[in-house]
């Protein structure tokens, strides 16, 4: 166990999950598809900027966010469209539109960055709070790997179904790598897939807080400490506060 994240815990902790912390924390130092490793890591301090800017806090209790001007409170060592992707995804996901999104694709982001950065608040959020729910210190952010990134854009990536270019299951070719647990995955599977990494990499940390893809359609099996019947009333409570539309 890490000394900055588990080792603190009063209760065992499954030794998956604290690989997957690892290896999480280790893919947000990497260098990505679009930005570098020092910008990933800068993208993980601004999302946890996000939870104290006051300018989050005012568009959250606004009727409509976009009724509320001003500027985010940002640690000012990324560019305002990214700091507007990150805090409002951080802060009031519920609410965005495709409108808004293309608003900060004007800005000057790219349809990758805004993907790989998206890919980053959940896996971040995913992180802090599983520690946060144990009672536990936030782990202090990694220091960023040297590296360029890939610039990987699959070839098959189109817009269809969603606000931003996807591959679905049949466009995919080898060079993307692995993407889906089968032929037929959910959209919420295919979110990400316009970067195959950041994919990789959120779900192999989704899959240790909550099921791996090949059970989650066998509900009849248990391979978590509580009961599946169980694991789902907890995912459909935090999934209704959170106003999760999938």
């Amino acid at each position: 166990m890490s000394a900055t994240s588990f080792e603190a815990s009063r209760i065992p902790i499954r030794s998956d999950l604290v690989e997957a912390h690892e290896r999480a924390w280790a893919a947000v130092a990497a260098p990505g598809t679009w930005l570098s490793g020092a910008q990933r890591v800068a993208v993980a301090a601004e999302i946890r900027r996000a939870r104290e800017c006051a300018h989050c806090a005012r568009i959250k209790a606004a009727l409509s966010p976009a009724a509320v001007a001003g500027e985010h409170e940002s640690l000012g060592k990324l560019g305002a469209a990214q700091v507007e992707l990150i805090h409002r995804v951080a802060s009031d996901p519920g609410r965005l539109s495709e409108k808004w999104s293309q608003s900060v694709l004007a800005r000057g982001l790219s349809e990758g960055e805004y993907v790989e950065i998206v890919g980053l608040v959940a896996m971040v959020m995913m992180l802090d709070t599983c520690l946060r729910a144990l009672d536990l210190p936030e782990r202090a952010l990694p220091a960023p790997t040297a590296g360029e990134p890939t610039r990987y854009r699959p070839p098959g990536a189109r817009k269809s179904a969603a606000w931003l270019p996807l591959v679905e299951p049949e466009d995919a070719v080898e060079a993307d790598g692995a993407l889906y647990p089968n032929p037929k995955a959910g959209y919420i599977y295919r979110a990400l897939s316009l970067v195959p990494q950041s994919l990789r990499d959120y779900w192999s940390l989704a899959n240790c807080h909550y099921l791996p893809g090949e059970y989650v359609y066998r509900f009849d099996q248990s391979i978590r400490a509580i009961r599946r019947p169980q694991v789902e009333i907890i995912a459909a409570r935090v999934s209704a506060m959170h106003q999760c539309a999938y």
